[in-house]
């Protein structure tokens, strides 16, 4: 196989290396490969440990595999300048799910890759004797993490590369065959993560180095995943196909049992990691690298070296982390004056326009009914657009002091331009042409404002998540247009609050003050600490966890469950895999709402999805079944069905 062989895991021209004893941080030295002999030097194995932190960012912040995660879920749609990539992965009509577009290869190709290396490390290490137990859990790590991420995505994937299950392989070889789903959990992942739960430290062996917490993590949403399989409540293919046994002899509840025992033991045995005080803090970019983040794919502002990309423009590839323009609309067109008064700025709330994907109405409405009392809408989204344009002039005290916006009222610089509003107003009186982005107005303001049933393919709330933020702009606009500095975030602490909830709602014994409510209310409780209201730009000091706590259901379910995941998690490319997982993606995801592509439009329709039971598997990238030396047939019968 072309994509399954002796490579390891490369950066383009550069590859990561863990230099000196004494170093806290990942460094980088340029290397174009490994080569069988260099794994059998502590040097070599220490570099493809590290490896495979830089292969994080192949796969987390590429904005098509990002797409692959979220598009065609009740989060998102395409947006209006989405191309084939992202309109086929919406289900609803303009496009279809096929092994080219999917875009699915950037977790195939990167994801073998990193097993290769990983499994070289863990043979080799033991032979040069100088590497701890611990750094070699840290490759049993990222070997299950990887094939965890493709169980999930593609069904059975193959356990032999060339060489035998789990092997190094050294012989390129272009035939392959796929295992099963159970062989792949109960073979590649499980013992695996057992492995790295037990030799991996409670304190990372660099920053942002994996953990016995992560390792639990990941060991207990693995044991989730494959207890819905084995239980299967909707009759969903999978592939290749195999009796929903496990081999161990364990059923579905005795799974779920497991992971409600390993979240439970992660929450009470976390190490130096915590929950942020509030939601806010979590995706704050001045808060990168907080406690509560368990594993990130890295960049930084200070090193294009280090950043693996340029610290100036971002060309739309890999290993950039450019997801966070997906959900950013062309903000810079509205003016006021004929001004453009929101410019491109290298700011969380605003930074580089793409356009492909959008929040669906339901989102906002539902999903986010409560904004007034749970601080995750404002913690999500951008939904005031504020003035910048003196940062776009030279010098800046030349621009103009004050604008004239909505209904011919002044707006100084980091006054509100346009609102996107919490609730409905009929008194909006929007435009009937495309001036000023088609937005409304209402009486007395001069904010230009849209309703949430107002949001369109073309003009909607942006996502401050992923936003980008740099501390290097000085006075001026900074660079918008290169991809994120920012980490992105892959695991966080308190989704373990999360699998256990999930698991105990599928009937697992339960543990004193950890039932699925308490659970879950820990996570709302946090919700309901206000300390700064992100989209009114000024301090808020507010608890409502209280009525956060009381608005929980006596009984909660597992759309509840679904549905808070959304809250804490929107936009962060968990969405498909949890929807999967539960088998309700067509139950929540059949329909959505959404305007049209025009300014202007504000009339919502209602969009239809056809999720198809096959579709719950991704197929097998084009470009993988094309390098293979195989007939047609065997070819056929290694993509996933429908494909």
């Amino acid at each position: 196989m072309k994509r399954i062989q002796i490579k390891t895991f490369i950066v383009t021209a550069l590859i990561m290396l863990f230099l000196g004893s004494c170093s806290n941080v990942l460094e980088e030295q340029p290397r174009s490969t490994f080569t069988p002999e260099y794994f059998k030097t502590e040097k070599g194995v220490i570099g493809g440990v590290t490896s495979m932190y830089a292969h994080l960012r192949y796969i987390y912040g590429n904005a098509y595999y990002y797409n692959t995660c979220l598009t065609g879920t009740d989060e998102v749609t395409y947006a209006q300048s989405a191309d084939g990539n992202f309109k086929d992965m919406d289900l609803s009509g303009v496009g279809s799910v096929t092994p080219t577009s999917s875009r699915t290869d950037a977790l195939w190709g990167t994801a073998f890759i990193n097993i290769n290396t990983a499994s070289g490390v863990i043979e080799n290490a033991s032979a040069v004797k100088t590497i701890p137990n611990s750094m070699i859990a840290e490759a049993r790590f990222f070997r299950a993490f990887d094939y965890f991420l493709l169980v999930q995505t593609f069904g059975g994937v193959p356990l032999d590369l060339g060489s035998g299950e789990l092997k190094f392989n050294t012989t390129p070889i272009r035939f392959s065959v796929r295992n099963t789903v159970p062989q792949v959990y109960t073979k590649g992942v499980f013992p695996d993560l057992l492995a790295a739960v037990n030799d991996l430290p409670d304190g990372g062996r660099v920053k942002g180095g994996v953990t016995k917490t992560a390792a639990r993590l990941f060991l207990a949403k693995a044991y989730l995943t494959y207890a819905w399989w084995l239980k299967n409540p909707n009759n969903i293919p999978t592939y290749p196909e195999s009796t929903r046994v496990d081999p161990d002899g364990h059923d579905a509840a005795w799974y779920f049992q497991q992971a409600y025992n390993v979240a439970a033991t992660g929450i009470d045995s976390h190490g130096s990691f915590a929950l942020q005080p509030s939601f806010y803090d979590v995706s704050l970019g001045q808060n990168d690298r907080n406690s509560e983040i368990l594993l990130y794919a890295d960049h930084t502002e200070t090193s294009e070296f280090y950043n693996a990309g340029s610290l100036t423009y971002g060309g739309g590839g890999s290993p950039d982390n450019f997801a966070g323009w997906m959900m950013q609309w062309n903000y810079t067109n509205i003016r006021s004056s004929g001004v453009s008064s929101v410019q491109r700025e290298a700011e969380q709330h605003l930074g580089r326009p793409w356009t492909r994907m959008c929040p669906t109405i339901g989102a906002i409405v539902n999903t986010f009914a409560d904004k007034t009392n749970d601080s995750r809408y404002d913690g999500t989204f951008v939904s005031v657009y504020r003035a910048n344009w003196p940062k776009g002039y030279n010098p800046p005290s030349s621009a103009p002091a004050s604008l004239n916006n909505a209904n011919g009222l002044p707006v100084a610089p980091g006054g509100a331009i346009l609102t996107f509003l919490n609730d409905e107003n009929s008194s909006i009186v929007y435009a009937s042409s495309t001036a000023n982005i088609g937005a409304g107005v209402l009486a007395g303001r001069s904010d230009f404002v849209i309703a949430p049933s107002g949001i369109s393919r073309i003009v909607y709330p942006g996502l401050w998540k992923l936003g980008t933020y740099r501390t290097d702009n000085g006075t001026g606009l900074g660079q918008p247009n290169a991809a994120s500095t920012r980490p992105f975030n892959i695991a966080k602490l308190s989704e373990l609050y999360f699998i256990a909830a999930e698991a105990a709602v599928m009937g697992a014994t339960i543990q004193g003050g950890k039932s699925a409510r308490e659970l879950i209310n820990v996570i709302r409780a946090r919700a309901g600490k206000w300390r700064f209201d992100n989209n009114g730009n000024v301090a808020k000091v507010a608890d409502n966890s209280a009525a956060m706590i009381a608005a929980t259901p006596a009984t909660i379910d597992i759309n509840y469950i679904l549905a808070e995941r959304s809250r804490e998690y929107y936009g962060e490319g968990y969405r498909w895999f949890d929807l999967v997982r539960t088998q309700k993606w067509a139950e929540l995801s059949s329909s959505y709402q959404i305007g049209g592509s025009n300014y202007g439009n504000h009339t919502p329709i209602t969009v239809s999805r056809d999720v198809k039971p096959y579709l719950y598997l991704r197929p097998i990238p084009q470009g993988q079944l094309d390098a293979m030396v195989m007939t047609s047939d065997e070819k056929a019968t290694y993509q996933n069905p429908g494909y």
